[in-house]
Formats: structure tokens, C-alpha cells, sequence
């Protein structure tokens, strides 16, 4: 169980780093998907910089439980939130946030299961 939990948690600690970082370059299809969103553009880089501390507290996680169970429940609250972003701006584009709150989902539960 605790190797599924490492390899869960590392995967979604990636994909968050590489989200957070897309943001801090203002990659052209994040500022659209935003836009569509409603979300202002003065918003992403502490958007980002929220995914890549939710990321770095997954990682701290895997030698301090309680860090990595905070910060899985920060993530999903995260992309709960994009969510509803999305659904209230009548955008239905938020495929990858789903991914990503499923990744953050199971290393919560990864991390419960390997206590």
C-alpha cells in the first residue's frame, strides 16, 4: 500500500509543479481557459504558487504524515474550487481539474490507508 501511495502522491505532486509552473510563465492556453473561466489574470501566479505549495507539502508528506495529509485536502478543496469556478462561468472545460482533484484524492486516501 505505502509504494502505491508514493507513486500516487509523486505523480500528482508533478502534475501540480507543472501546472504551478505554466502559470508563472503565463502559458497562452491557461490565460484562455482563465478568461473563459472568469478567473482575472492578476489571480494565477498566486494560483500557482498555491498548487506548487499543495505539491511541495505532498512531498514533505511522504516523511511527515500530517503535512501530507494537509496538504492533499488543500489540493482538493483547490480543484473542488475550480470546479465550481468553471460550472458558475458556464465553462465546461475543467477535464484536467478533475484529473487533478482524482490525483489528490487517492493520495489522501493512500495516505490514510498507509497510516
Amino acid at each position: 500500500m505505502f509504494t502505491a501511495y508514493i507513486v500516487v502522491t509523486v505523480l500528482a505532486a508533478a502534475a501540480n509543479i507543472f501546472s504551478a509552473t505554466l502559470d508563472f510563465i503565463r502559458f497562452k492556453q491557461v490565460l484562455i481557459n482563465m478568461a473563459k473561466a472568469g478567473v482575472p489574470e492578476s489571480w494565477i501566479t498566486m494560483l500557482g504558487a498555491l498548487k506548487g505549495a499543495g505539491a511541495l507539502g505532498l512531498l514533505v508528506g511522504i516523511r511527515v504524515p500530517l503535512i501530507g495529509t494537509a496538504a492533499a485536502i488543500g489540493l482538493i478543496l483547490f480543484f473542488v474550487g475550480a470546479i465550481i469556478t468553471h460550472l458558475r462561468a458556464h465553462d465546461y472545460s475543467f477535464g484536467l481539474a478533475i484529473v487533478f482533484l482524482l490525483l489528490a484524492v487517492a493520495a489522501l486516501v493512500l495516505r490514510l490507508a498507509s497510516w
